[in-house]
């Protein structure tokens, strides 16, 4: 990623699987999204990228609230503390649970042979 950031320029980094740009409202703020199965998603498209889910700056004064779809921004509503908070916990928990299942099925069977090896020596 760039130092410096231009307005209206959503840089990707594969490398680093993430995408970076300034806040849609003009503040200047950095904005992070990490991209990922559980993270935010990037589409490239005819007319520009699109980023998904919303972007909610909300620890920012500005509170912006918006999505890119297509290279354009579209503005959303503006969410209370308490939407914040519950999205973040569903969000929470499906990261939770996507990764509790890439687990089981890495070394769900290891565990179980070595668990079976550790009974058999005990």
């Amino acid at each position: 990623m760039p130092k410096v950031l231009e307005p209206g320029v959503l840089y990707l980094s594969d490398e680093f699987g993430t995408a970076a740009h300034l806040c849609a409202c003009g503040c200047g703020a950095k904005v992070r999204t990490p991209i990922g199965p559980t993270e935010w998603s990037i589409k490239e498209q005819a007319g520009g990228p699109s980023l998904w889910p919303s972007i909610g700056n909300w620890q920012r004064p500005c509170r912006s609230h918006y999505v890119i779809t297509k290279g354009e921004v579209a503005w959303a509503p503006s969410w209370s503390d308490a939407q914040v908070r519950a999205v973040r916990s569903r969000e929470q928990h499906s990261r939770e649970v996507h990764f509790a299942q890439l687990n089981h099925g890495r070394h769900g069977w290891l565990n179980r042979c070595i668990a079976w090896i550790r009974n058999t020596l005990e």
